[in-house]
């Protein structure tokens, strides 16, 4: 399907509006999943030509993105990659865990970006950082487009290489997301220790809801979590 490639209005938009000079454009992937972590990109393009094909990586095929991904590694200005573990999305919830995923990919970027561009309406990050959201920004934004096909191969990566020792659950084909394959394997081995434990899956699943997590964020007991944890991705 022919589709609008995406520009740098917004980057523009940005620099002529407040002054920035480094605009990092900001992605997650694995939000709906069952299993994994979520996992953010922020990407910093300048006003360059970007590579051709550059789009949401959810309209590539999976050759594509991983081509594109490879050569978008060199061609961006920066680039940095955060998650957030299944623990911290049960302990957290999903709005928490992605604020940490993305804060953590931000710092570690080598300079720090002057502003923000947040793929969708929410804005997760809030104060101190200053942030433009833009609506399907994975499509219509260079720098966001970037982030999403990063963030999409990399977790892909990730998920084929924690499924190596659960062949049942078929990660390398589902990266954690419902599937027949994982939803059976899930009925008869019950979670892995990747999988999230307070998600509503396991109310499907009676021989193993003795597992389920209470989500302690939801009382306003959940602990606060600083820096790098979890998964050494």
């Amino acid at each position: 399907m022919p589709y609008e490639p995406p520009t740098h209005a917004v980057e523009r938009s940005l620099r002529a509006t407040t002054g920035a000079k480094i605009i990092a454009g900001v992605d997650e992937v694995g939000r709906g999943a069952w299993a994994g972590p979520v996992t953010v990109c922020a990407a910093v393009t300048g006003l360059r030509r970007p590579p051709q094909g550059l789009t949401d990586s959810k309209l590539l095929r999976v050759k594509r993105r991983t081509e594109l991904a490879a050569e978008l590694r060199t061609w961006v200005t920066s680039y940095a990659l955060g998650h957030a573990t299944p623990e911290e999305i049960d302990d957290l919830g999903m709005t928490a865990a992605l604020r940490i995923a993305a804060v953590r990919a931000l710092e570690t970027l080598p300079v720090r970006p002057d502003a923000v561009i947040l793929d969708g309406k929410h804005d997760y990050l809030g104060s101190p950082w200053k942030v433009r959201t833009v609506i399907k920004g994975d499509q219509s934004c260079v720098s966001v487009a970037a982030a999403s096909v990063i963030a999409k191969v990399q977790r892909d990566k990730m998920m084929a290489e924690l499924g190596v020792d659960h062949a049942d659950f078929a990660f390398a084909a589902n990266a954690g997301y419902p599937s027949p394959v994982h939803k059976a394997a899930l009925e008869v081995r019950g979670p892995t220790p990747y999988h999230r434990l307070s998600w509503a899956y396991l109310d499907a699943l009676p021989q193993w809801q003795h597992l389920k997590k209470a989500r302690s964020w939801a009382n306003g007991s959940a602990p606060k979590i600083e820096g790098q944890l979890g998964f050494d991705f």
